[in-house]
């Protein structure tokens, strides 16, 4: 490999053991074991449901993009507990719903009237029936978020709030202990993000009503996301570009993207696990290109190199581009293992990162320093002297280093947020997506059903380019 080469990456793994000192207090703690890789997401406080059935799509995959199969199982509404209510737990309820616009939700969704009558007429079977719907819904959209599914375009990272925090032991707990308002509040994100975003609503006057239903949106995103997202992950905003290393929810260290072009390229929103880093990847060539653009046909007539064509027994031609630094997944891609064929990875094409606008891949996510992202992450999660990752990183040979430790990675959407500096910032809608999630504030609440992510075909989108 050229000297120029390893120059850069003996610098990137300079800068990833300072992210790793920055990382190694909050992992101290964290036993390892040494069978299956530790998971750095927290544990659940009680038996996780079974994965919920996923819906039948709406409609077909992408012209030329393969569609992952869906069982053909239709969600079912939630079941929502009735307990026995006392007025004082009652009124209680009705103080949090008369305040609950500060969280970004809107208090005609929990019938405050009917509420407000069944207290005047005592305890009783409606007392009972009204107290429970109403508590029901506003722990269903604290914990899950006011948005149904169908609105959430392309959101397929599952929220496990509902199994950890079930509707029935929230509400057996709040009447239990008389803390209402104190079980409701702990529902709400805790990320910092969601903080700054309650304290702007808070300032933003009710004329401005542009500026809050944004507010609104982005407050509601962060709850279909898990309360807590882990102590090291993780996380990009696909509309600001940005991939940041946290943890303990502050920043450690931050990284350029290019992401997904809009249409039927456009990166999913994702919540998955680091599961190896590949230093020197090989790309197998998506058919779209090797028959679709006559790659195979013409490398099987005169090889070229970088590149290696076989043809099956069946007369498919497979392409296979070699590890190398014109590869396009450049010399690291990050394992994240999904049904989409998304990933995190290096690139030849630097020159994107240097654009504003950076929504220009296939549905991956190119990362900038991706050699040096790559390397933290093998220092922190298999424990890999960094000699050896320098080895790694300069044979020019394929190498998939395991985690041990794995790390939660979360591909999100934020219109607005605070960006990495710590700003709170709004960025441009690049898919269109809060427009669907704005309607459906304008529209009666709706029943939630068993549906955990959007019922859109699974498109997989593996093609860096």
């Amino acid at each position: 490999m050229a000297q120029g080469i390893e120059v850069e990456l003996r610098k990137a793994l300079i800068m990833a053991g300072i992210a790793v000192l920055a990382v190694q207090p909050a992992l101290a703690a964290q036993p390892r074991g040494n069978a299956a890789p530790e998971d750095l997401l927290p544990p659940p406080a009680t038996t996780p449901a079974a994965k919920p059935p996923l819906v039948i799509p709406k409609a077909p995959a992408a012209a030329g993009a393969p569609a992952v199969a869906v069982p053909e199982v239709q969600p079912l509404p939630v079941a929502e507990p009735i307990m026995p209510w006392t007025v004082g737990d009652a009124q209680a309820l009705l103080g949090v719903i008369g305040s609950i616009d500060s969280e970004g939700l809107f208090s005609k969704d929990y019938q405050p009237t009917a509420l407000a009558a069944a207290i005047a007429g005592g305890p009783g079977a409606t007392l009972d029936e009204v107290a429970s719907k109403s508590f029901s819904w506003l722990a269903e959209d604290l914990r899950d978020g006011r948005t149904p599914m169908k609105d959430r375009v392309q959101w397929f990272a599952v929220d496990p709030d509902q199994d950890v925090n079930p509707t029935g032991a929230l509400m057996t707990k709040a009447l239990q202990t008389h803390d209402v308002a104190g079980v409701l509040a702990s529902l709400a994100p805790t990320h910092p993000d969601y903080q700054a975003l309650k304290a702007t609503l808070a300032a933003t006057p009710k004329s401005d009503v542009a500026t809050r239903s944004k507010i609104r949106i982005n407050m509601d995103r962060w709850r279909w996301l898990r309360q807590d997202l882990g102590s090291v992950y993780l996380l990009t905003n696909v509309p600001e570009f940005q991939l940041r290393l946290t943890v303990n929810n502050r920043i450690i260290k931050t990284y350029k993207t290019v992401v997904g072009k809009p249409g039927k390229t456009a990166t999913p929103q994702l919540a998955e696990q680091v599961t190896a880093v590949v230093f020197n990847p090989t790309w197998t060539v998506p058919q779209s290109i090797v028959v679709g653009e006559g790659l195979g046909a013409s490398l099987m007539r005169a090889p070229r190199k970088g590149y290696k064509a076989t043809r099956g027994p069946d007369g498919t031609i497979t392409v296979v581009q070699q590890p190398g630094p014109s590869n396009s997944l450049g010399l690291m891609k990050i394992d994240m293992p999904n049904p989409h064929a998304i990933y995190l990875h290096d690139t030849p094409a630097k020159q994107y990162f240097n654009q504003a606008v950076r929504a220009e891949s296939h549905g991956c996510i190119r990362t900038e320093r991706a050699v040096e992202l790559g390397m933290t992450m093998a220092i922190l999660g298999a424990d890999m002297p960094q000699e050896q990752l320098v080895a790694n990183a300069t044979s020019g040979k394929y190498t998939r280093v395991p985690m041990t430790r794995t790390f939660p990675v979360y591909l999100t959407y934020f219109t607005m947020a605070q960006d990495v500096s710590g700003k709170l910032s709004t960025f441009r809608d690049i898919y269109g997506r809060d427009t669907p999630v704005l309607a459906s504030f304008a529209k009666p609440r709706e029943l939630k059903t068993t549906q955990r992510i959007s019922d859109e075909p699974v498109v997989q989108l593996d093609n860096p380019l």
